[in-house]
């Protein structure tokens, strides 16, 4: 005796897609809002202009900038703060307050954020991998570097 019909395909496709997959690139044209009045460390200076260079930058709303106000207060903190066990909490803190924004490779996976890949960084990749192969995968003998020593 037969079992059940097969669903039909659109009712057992996967429905688990992320709303926040993306494929990120850069945007020349955002401008790093200015960080609030302050004495900043040069790393923190640094920091924030990166993020805001960033192919994440396009992401983030004005909603967003009041979290990575906070987060640029931390990252200040752990660079200025002597204090050895005060730094490790801080930056326990920064690795909890980052993940939401994409900062890291793990978060932007999480997030399945791609970032877009340049012609130049795909034809350095295409010469590393050429390069990288064995001679039984480019159809050479690699006995013909043999030779016999007197």
């Amino acid at each position: 005796m037969p079992g059940p019909a097969p669903k039909h395909p659109s009712t057992r496709a996967r429905r688990n897609r992320a709303s926040t997959a993306a494929t990120l690139s850069i945007d020349p044209t955002i401008e790093a809002p200015k960080l609030p009045t302050r004495l900043w460390h040069e790393q923190t200076r640094a920091w924030w202009r990166d993020i805001w260079s960033s192919p994440m930058a396009p992401e983030y709303d004005e909603s967003d900038r009041h979290g990575l106000f906070a987060l640029a207060v931390l990252v200040d903190d752990f660079w200025t703060t002597e204090d050895a066990k005060l730094r490790k909490e801080i930056a326990a803190e920064i690795r909890q307050q980052r993940q939401g924004f994409g900062l890291t490779p793990m978060d932007r996976r999480r997030l399945q954020w791609e970032i877009e890949r340049t012609s130049e960084a795909q034809e350095r990749g295409q010469r590393r991998r050429q390069a990288a192969k064995t001679p039984a995968e480019t159809g050479e003998d690699p006995r013909n570097v043999l030779h016999a020593v007197s």
